[in-house]
């Protein structure tokens, strides 16, 4: 991997399958849901693009009211079969756009769509920084195991605090004042 630390001009948050039909079963689901509702609040005030998928809506419904609702205007839904985002037709270059290589990751499952979607983009040439407690499995054990494979290929694997600091850049700003009340506790 060669070294990067974010920054927003460069990122996108890609929000994977967090379709509320799966979530009764994932593991620790309510910390996860809350780390992804500070990311998207980050991306909001930082002005972060977000793309979603949904995995096979009509069978899996789509994503939750409350991810909904938290979602940044302008955020883009992309529908999807395939377990890697990236093997879907027109999905890679979603991403291409406005000279963005840099990408958040976050979602479930952390050991099938998700580590599947980081392989490509590591192989496509993407920055990759997945969101170790944003993201979640059935199973906690292959959950992480799917952090270290993502690790061990070149991923960067760090919390949502990390990555909300490195997308706001530093202290002082508007920005970093309305981001405090998420990290004081």
């Amino acid at each position: 991997m060669t070294p990067f630390t974010l920054d927003p001009e460069k990122s996108r948050l890609l929000l994977i399958d967090m379709q509320a039909r799966l979530l009764p079963v994932i593991s620790d689901a309510e910390r996860m849901m809350g780390n992804l509702k500070i990311l998207l609040e980050a991306c909001s005030v930082t002005k972060t693009p977000v793309v979603y998928t949904e995995h096979y809506p009509k069978g899996l419904g789509g994503l939750p009211d409350d991810l909904k609702d938290a979602m940044p205007e302008g955020s883009k839904r992309f529908e999807k079969i395939h377990f890697s985002c990236c093997r879907e037709p027109g999905f890679t270059e979603l991403l291409r756009p406005e000279g963005r290589r840099q990408v958040v990751v976050s979602g479930i499952e952390s050991h099938i769509c998700v580590l599947g979607t980081v392989m490509d983009l590591l192989s496509d040439g993407f920055d990759v920084a997945l969101v170790s407690d944003a993201c979640s499995s059935r199973k906690q054990v292959h959950h992480e195991e799917a952090l270290r494979a993502v690790s061990a290929a070149g991923g960067l694997v760090v919390p949502t605090e990390t990555i909300v600091y490195q997308l706001l850049q530093k202290a002082g700003t508007e920005q970093f004042r309305s981001m405090l009340p998420f990290f004081r506790n």
